[in-house]
């Protein structure tokens, strides 16, 4: 069902200036909880107050833009125009963490204007949700204003309270850093610079990137965010601690002293707040997709939500490698029959991933190191030109690999490692999706590690951000859906381009194989599903069995127990999700693997139990199509008992429900692998359980309906 209310109010006004106490322009959540006040101050700039239930959680923040080629624009001003209007949708992703979304708000727009020359004009847009806001700039057509080059967007959010903050540093370059946990007038962001594990980083002041959660004494919960970031640089949140304020802060250019160029007319992306009383309603909300513009390809079916295995993992255990080992002959890389024989995209181990994919409800097998250049991207300075993106090393037959794989029902998963060379990938995208399209593979994990090329530019800037939007619509010309790895943040773009699947754009798995400083910690993704999560979907690759891989690294592991790994199928959500870890691995303990072949990729509801930032959360999320649900709970480094209700299961349904939870001796270090399986065939919606979770552990459940 589909429908639409739209009622306007237009006030006119000429206002050269004007005080809180003689004019206030407002809107409200469809539910009155969340508003927003609008008003110009005695100097004529523009500023809001944001209230949740009656309470004050943005006070007075003002508004306002800085040019390289012209005066600020934050002052003098006069409203011209104000309009209200309600809007009440409900549409349909075509995979995601639900099949219905409703799309309610209010909005107000205002319309400006500098009362002195050169009397530029201006919109701000606010739309109040039940779950939040998200207001942006508007930039109309105009005769006196026809480029804006943006030194620095001026927005700010002045906090009430010294929340909890849950953040990362405001990198330009990564987002792969631990959280951590402090006031918010304790932030530290340049206590990151230096980070030993990273490929490129740069953290120029003291800010955080988004999302950004913050936890008051009070209950109120806060996730500071961006939509719909389209032809315009991240915005990062620069942090004033003795204030309790956030400012917008564009990521920048070392080859422009703008951070951002426009033509008008134009509009920013929108700036977001989810405001609620409890963290699993964080998690249920749609304010980022409801943000972004509706579906511009419209049947993506050739996309299909799946698990994947892959050549992945056993590269960061040191088992195999990426490259062949081609050597440098006269100036050219040649096949010289020396290999070190530990390349792992070898025809033969690709076509076992292969048959253990079909095997096991397994859609998709991910190649990694299939194609020429690896030997020579690390290290060099100058990478363009290294990747060809078509052409396989001698150990790998792609024609044979793509009839095996189709002839077993299993799609291979194309990989585009660019090295951050984007001028060569951008000049090879027609051919290298053209390629893929001849092999009917319609996904592609892409990578960005290393410094940008061209040198000055960085992971998050206007550059990049158009780069990486770019790409996602050429590949939609081919029916390529795009996996990117080292990407820009997730901002509902999946809305408007489907073939959006997911990325990483946080600390991932592989950081247990091989960083320095002892992998994610047991508290990283109870943090995660709060922070980095409310953006979109993440590519994590869970399912590793052998938490301790000391065959391979003794002194790595990952920090969790092997029910948690399992329930992050359910916690983290992704529609393609990895069953990351080495075949040998599964078929040694064919009970656990059960799961991971029984679990969804692709979601009517979802549901969100219980949780607290950072300690621990319970998902349940119920498949399209079966009718049937899956539920997965993680905490931290704390054990914890849980109550669980399943009132959400179908009133008249029966279950049988397959619990995987720690055992009585479980801990993500000393006994990670205690997992214990029972299965009841009594589960309906009157029933409650109580599970204990292990220090670093969780619990996954099967519901299958009878």
């Amino acid at each position: 069902m589909k429908f639409r209310i739209l009622s306007l109010t237009f006030v006119a006004l000429i206002v050269s200036a004007c005080t809180s106490k003689e004019f206030v322009l407002e809107a409200t959540s469809p539910n009155s909880d969340i508003s927003v006040q609008f008003n110009l101050d005695k100097e004529a700039q523009a500023f809001y107050i944001t209230n949740f239930k009656s309470e004050v959680v943005i006070d007075t923040s003002y508004l306002g833009f800085e040019f390289t080629n012209a005066s600020p624009l934050k002052n003098d001003l006069k409203i011209l125009n104000s309009q209200i209007s309600t809007f009440n949708d409900t549409w349909q992703m075509p995979w995601g963490e639900q099949l219905d979304v409703v799309n309610n708000y209010n909005e107000l727009k205002i319309e400006l204007q500098e009362s002195k020359s050169p009397n530029r004009k201006f919109n701000i847009v606010f739309k109040v949700y039940n779950d939040g806001i998200g207001f942006r700039y508007e930039f109309p057509e105009q005769e006196n204003f026809t480029e804006a080059l943006i030194a620095d967007e001026h927005t700010q959010f002045n906090l009430t309270q010294d929340y909890k903050a849950f953040w990362q540093p405001g990198d330009w370059d990564i987002y792969e850093h631990l959280y951590s946990t402090t006031k918010l007038s304790e932030i530290n962001a340049l206590s990151y610079v230096g980070h030993v594990n990273l490929a490129q980083t740069y953290i120029p002041e003291n800010a955080v990137n988004t999302p950004v959660t913050l936890v008051g004494d009070n209950g109120i919960h806060l996730s500071f965010h961006e939509a719909a970031l389209v032809d315009y640089s991240d915005m990062t949140l620069k942090v004033d601690t003795e204030n309790l304020s956030f400012t917008s802060n564009l990521v920048g250019s070392e080859n422009t002293e703008y951070k951002v160029r426009r033509t008008l007319p134009f509009h920013t992306p929108w700036r977001t707040v989810q405001i609620t009383d409890n963290a699993p309603a964080l998690i249920e909300s749609n304010l980022i997709v409801n943000l972004n513009e509706p579906n511009k390809l419209g049947d993506v079916s050739w996309f299909k939500p799946m698990k994947y295995t892959g050549v992945w993992w056993e590269m960061h255990l040191d088992k195999s490698s990426w490259d062949y080992g081609m050597e440098l002959v006269d100036g050219q890389w040649k096949d010289t029959g020396k290999a070190h024989r530990r390349h792992g995209a070898t025809t033969e181990n690709v076509k076992r991933f292969i048959d253990f994919s079909a095997e096991n409800n397994i859609g998709g097998v991910l190649v990694e190191g299939w194609n020429t250049g690896w030997e020579r991207w690390i290290g060099f300075e100058d990478r363009e030109g290294v990747f060809d993106f078509i052409t396989p090393y001698p150990d790998y037959d792609i024609d044979e690999v793509t009839r095996y794989a189709k002839e077993k029902g299993v799609q291979i998963i194309m990989h585009h490692e660019t090295s951050a060379a984007t001028e060569t990938y951008t000049k090879q995208q027609d051919t290298a999706f053209a390629l893929m399209q001849h092999y009917g593979m319609n996904a592609v994990k892409t990578g960005y590690v290393g410094k940008i090329l061209p040198k000055g530019e960085y992971h998050h800037g206007q550059y990049m951000v158009n780069h990486y939007n770019n790409t996602v619509e050429k590949a939609a010309k081919y029916q390529v859906a795009i996996n990117a790895h080292e990407p820009i943040k997730a901002t509902g773009l999946r809305r408007t381009y489907p073939n959006t699947i997911s990325r990483e754009g946080l600390r991932g798995q592989e950081f247990n194989a091989w960083a320095e400083d002892g992998g994610n910690p047991p508290e990283h993704l109870p943090i995660v599903a709060f922070t980095r999560m409310l953006a979109g979907p993440i590519d994590f690759t869970p399912g590793i069995f052998n938490i301790k891989f000391d065959e391979y690294k003794k002194n790595n592991q990952v920090n969790t127990t092997l029910a948690q790994q399992l329930a992050l199928y359910v916690v983290i959500y992704s529609p393609v999700q990895m069953a990351a870890d080495l075949v040998e691995h599964y078929e040694a303990n064919p009970e656990a693997f059960q799961f991971i072949k029984d679990v969804g990729v692709d979601w009517e509801t979802t549901k969100v139990i219980n949780g607290v930032v950072g300690d621990y959360v319970t998902i349940a999320r119920k498949e399209r199509n079966s009718g049937n649900w899956f539920v997965g709970g993680i905490t931290d480094e704390n054990s914890r008992t849980l109550t669980l209700d399943f009132s959400f299961l179908d009133a008249d349904a029966n279950y049988t429900a397959t619990i995987y939870k720690d055992g009585v001796n479980a801990h993500w270090d000393e006994n990670p692998l205690d997992l214990e399986i029972t299965t009841t065939t009594t589960i309906d919606a009157q029933t409650e359980l109580v599970i204990n979770l292990a220090e670093g552990g969780g619990f996954a459940i099967s519901l299958i309906k009878n």
